[in-house]
This record gives C-alpha cells, sequence and structure tokens, in this order.
C-alpha cells in the first residue's frame, strides 16, 4: 500500500476548527498510509529568542497565513475514497515521532481545572532529549515521555457547520486520550463523505486529567493506515469513538458533567462486551463493576472525557 506525506504549511493545516465543508488537502485509498507533521503552539507560547530552542518554520509560516481560530493547529483533513456517513474509519496509529527539542505547559486565567485558585498566567518551555524520550523540568524532575497525539478526529456532523477543535465529540477531535499512543487504534464513526480525518495538538507527556490544561504541548510527526469499514445494514457501524491497544479495549465518554461521560463510556463498554460475547446487559453491567477500569481522561475542555478500560483475554 502506498504512504502518502503531507508537511505543515498554511495549505495543509486549520487553525482551531473542525468542519465537513473543508476540501481534503490529499485522498488516499482504504488501507494507505499518511505522515501528517503536525505543529504546536501560538506565538505567545513560543521560546523566546536566545532561548537555544529551535521553532519549525512551519509554525512562523503559519502564524502569518492562517486565520486564527479557537482552539489548535491540525494537519488535514484527508479523505478515504468511498467513505460515507454510517460506515467507520480504522486509524491505525502506527509511529510517533518527535519534531522539536522542547514543549510547553503552561496555563491561562479562567481555564483548566481551578480557574478560581489559578487567576494568573503561567507558562515554562521544557527541554526533550529526543535521544533519551525524556523531558526535564526546570525543579529538577525527568519525566520518560510517552507521545500521543491530542486531537484525532473525522469531519463533525455537516449541519455542526464549522466548531472548534477544542471540545471533543462523537466525531473524535481532542479526546486528550494518553493511552492513544504508537501501535494503538482509533476507530471513529464517518459523518461526511470522505470521513476527512485530521490530527494536531502534539503531547509529549499527559497525565490522567490534563488538570492546568496543558499536557506537554510539542511538536510531533505521526504516522497513520486509515481503513474504512463500511455498514452493512441500515443504522451507522458506530456511534462514538473507541479504541485497542494492545493490552485493553478502551469506550469514551465525553459531556461537560463529568457524571455523564462517566454514564456514557459505561454504556458503550456494556454494549461493546454484549456485542463481542454471549453476556447479558444484566452480566456486562456487573462484570465492568468487577474488572473494567474507568479514568478521567481530561476534565479541561468544556466536554469533559472518562475512559474505559477493558483488559485483553478476560473475555474474547
Amino acid at each position: 500500500m502506498a504512504t502518502h506525506h503531507i508537511a505543515a504549511t498554511p495549505a495543509t493545516v486549520r487553525w482551531g476548527q473542525f468542519d465537513a465543508a473543508f476540501p481534503p488537502v490529499l485522498t488516499i485509498n482504504s488501507g494507505e498510509t499518511v505522515v501528517l507533521e503536525c505543529v504546536s503552539g501560538a506565538p505567545e507560547t513560543l521560546p523566546p529568542p536566545g532561548s537555544g530552542f529551535q521553532v519549525p518554520p512551519a509554525l512562523a509560516a503559519i502564524h502569518a497565513a492562517v486565520p486564527r481560530g479557537a482552539g489548535h493547529i491540525i494537519t488535514g483533513p484527508v479523505a478515504v475514497a468511498g467513505a460515507e456517513p454510517g460506515d467507520m474509519l480504522e486509524v491505525k496509529i502506527e509511529k510517533i515521532a518527535f519534531g522539536a527539542d522542547w514543549g510547553f505547559c503552561g496555563f491561562r486565567p479562567l481555564a483548566g481545572t481551578l480557574p478560581e485558585d489559578f487567576p494568573e498566567r503561567f507558562l515554562t518551555h521544557i527541554p526533550v532529549d529526543r535521544a533519551r524520550g525524556t523531558c526535564k523540568l526546570p525543579y529538577g524532575a525527568e519525566l520518560d515521555l510517552a507521545p500521543f497525539f491530542g486531537v484525532m478526529g473525522v469531519a463533525p456532523r455537516p449541519a455542526y457547520g464549522t466548531i472548534s477543535t477544542i471540545q471533543p465529540r462523537e466525531h473524535g477531535g481532542n479526546l486528550d486520550n494518553k493511552e492513544l499512543g504508537a501501535g494503538t487504534t482509533l476507530f471513529l464513526p464517518v459523518w461526511a463523505p470522505g470521513a476527512l480525518f485530521s490530527a494536531g495538538d502534539g503531547h509529549g507527556v499527559q497525565g490522567d486529567g490534563e488538570v492546568c490544561i496543558n499536557a506537554l504541548e510539542m511538536c510531533l510527526t505521526g504516522t497513520f493506515t486509515l481503513t474504512l469499514h463500511k455498514k452493512a445494514g441500515p443504522g451507522p457501524l458506530l456511534a462514538y469513538p473507541r479504541a485497542e491497544t494492545a493490552t485493553h479495549y478502551i469506550t469514551m465518554g465525553m459531556n461537560e458533567d463529568l457524571d455523564l461521560a462517566m454514564k456514557q463510556a459505561l454504556r458503550e463498554m456494556i454494549a461493546f462486551i454484549c456485542s463481542r460475547s454471549n453476556l447479558s446487559r444484566q452480566e456486562a453491567y456487573q462484570f465492568c463493576s468487577l474488572a473494567v477500569d474507568f479514568r478521567v481522561t481530561q476534565t479541561v475542555n468544556g466536554e469533559k472525557g472518562i475512559h474505559g478500560l477493558l483488559k485483553r483475554g478476560l473475555l474474547f
């Protein structure tokens, strides 16, 4: 299968926006692979001159030419030939490469999980050792990097028009799920012709919750294999994003109310278990209480997130 490369340029990115009306920057066939160069950082988040950090030239060009929306710089969209609403897009995250020797983490007034406690602006530029896969914080702690893309999504429902990249929804988007690193697979329902996949918001490392509003925000390049699964009947093949890793099956829930996000992730897990086993709904609900871990994905994107983790081999 062919492999396609898309550099981050003013012609190949959107800043803070998803829309089913955006034309694709590339159309590929199902099963083909696309390498997306993704950059992160608004002008006010870049390291100052003389810091020693290398800023990718693409960022300056994008800042100068791309209209700024409320959200992330995302590369795409990439259309998959033959994709139609009701189908499912399988996104295999083959590889993630570091695109810079630094990242940033900070918070700003009126944002984050504790805006009432932290009304100030705070920003730190953090060096990244790409060879060792670590970052060094200014107060001495060294963290092992575990890169992933905060934003991976298809176009939303056409009726939504243009929406921000900040809130995750049924099309995916700003999932901020740290489980989705290299070697994992994300499944997304298709809402618009072509599916129109985009990615961005590179994270070098993140804790569950992403509580201050940032992870280690940094430039990453992702290699994705996009495989289309056609619906067979009148209903959609998939209603909500889910994922698989080498060790777990993952369901997700998103809502501005964290309790309702939990209910959704749980309902998705019950439905998944019932679809893959002979357990009744009652048995699946009970099994979730015994064997499924539910974690807070993030609490900072307006639509908060919960994800459920079912260990492979327990049921199927």
